[in-house]
């Protein structure tokens, strides 16, 4: 097969966006695969040399551009630039089929690139259909079969279709969840404005929900939550964000702790796991009904599309905690002292002084839970 009429084939079915190069290989589709340096029967005028395929292809792929356009285009490539007189040649027979080119094809048996395999013993004079199709298979030479098209080289097919999976899982997942809300809601704004059930039974299988701001300029975040609350130490956001080395902000965080008085009804007194999110904005309306404390940044924007009227209603709903280092000023506190929210005082050094802190904490919402209970 001439590569050149393959070419021309795919230009007048207008799919030459269908040919990629590859490596040293240019392929056509799915159907075809030559050599991006085999020589073929466009010639320069000037030098007398063939063109390789690599540069009829990237003409044809190309041809709306600028000449000097396309010249510096293809030096980028490392693909030889066809010369404007050779152009206009070429385009014409690509376009028109004009016959301006060499009749005979460079067929790939006569590619340098490949050694032909010994050739069987012609018949002088060819008779009948049945020589003459030997004939023809005597000229030709296997390119790629089906076994070879698999072997892609370079190209990982498990990290497309791993993806491919993810994305199929994705798209059912969001039309699994469009379909529910269409059925169960009368309308989005009326999900986003319903009241979270608080019908809080602290029993088997209940993970009460804490919230943190997402901002970076509070001091307890997602990143250093669990070391305070658990461990009772505070460490910088930032220099937890450093020992995670780049892995990502978590979605949540689990952390446990041991009530600090008595047992905790229906519970046994076991240690309390509570799930630590900060994107208000993905909670169910299941969800809200499980938040129980929200560490305050302070300002009016964090408590937007909260399904709460006011702060007298989150409040009553979910306990607050304010952290401050002990040596800010009181203006910094200003608008958390008009809401009902626990102020907690760290030491910027004193480090043994955060696990006061941290119990303070827990102490507060051991009773705020009971309280609801």
């Amino acid at each position: 097969m001439d590569p050149l009429a393959v070419l021309r084939d795919y230009a007048a079915r207008g799919d030459l966006d269908k040919i990629i190069f590859s490596g040293d290989e240019v392929l056509f589709g799915s159907e075809y695969t030559f050599p991006a340096n085999a020589p073929t029967a466009f010639t320069n005028k000037q030098s007398g040399r063939p063109y390789p395929l690599s540069a009829a292809v990237f003409l044809a792929q190309h041809n709306d551009l600028k000449h000097t356009d396309f010249i510096q285009a293809a030096r980028l490539r490392r693909i030889p630039p066809v010369s404007l007189p050779d152009r206009k040649t070429f385009l014409d027979f690509l376009r028109h089929g004009h016959h301006s080119l060499p009749t005979d094809p460079l067929l790939p048996s006569a590619l340098p690139s490949f050694a032909p395999e010994p050739q069987p013993t012609l018949p002088e004079e060819p008779e009948g259909d049945k020589a003459s199709g030997a004939y023809i298979r005597s000229l030709e030479r296997t390119l790629k079969d089906r076994n070879a098209l698999l072997d892609a080289r370079g190209r990982d097919f498990l990290a497309v279709l791993q993806n491919a999976t993810r994305r199929e899982e994705e798209r059912r997942r969001n039309k699994d969840s469009v379909t529910t809300s269409a059925r169960h809601a009368p309308s989005a704004a009326a999900v986003a404005m319903a009241k979270p059930k608080v019908e809080r039974s602290f029993g088997e299988g209940f993970v009460p929900i804490i919230l943190v701001p997402s901002a970076s300029q509070t001091l307890v975040t997602i990143y250093n939550v669990r070391e305070f609350l658990e461990d009772g130490v505070f460490v910088p956001s930032e220099e937890r964000m450093r020992a995670m080395k780049g892995s990502g902000k978590p979605d949540c965080v689990m952390v446990q702790k041991k009530l600090i008085r008595g047992e905790r009804t229906g519970a046994g007194g076991g240690a309390t796991t509570f799930e630590v999110r900060d994107k208000p904005a993905s909670l169910k309306p299941d969800d809200w009904a499980r938040v129980v404390a929200v560490f305050v940044l302070g300002k009016e924007w964090q408590f937007k599309d909260w399904p709460f009227k006011d702060h007298v209603e989150i409040f009553n709903k979910v306990i607050g905690f304010y952290v401050r280092f002990e040596d800010d000023s009181v203006e910094a506190a200003k608008v958390v002292k008009q809401w009902n929210v626990k102020i907690i005082s760290i030491s910027k050094n004193k480090r043994h002084q955060d696990r006061t802190a941290a119990l303070e904490v827990w102490e507060r919402l051991e009773e705020f839970m009971r309280a609801h209970t």
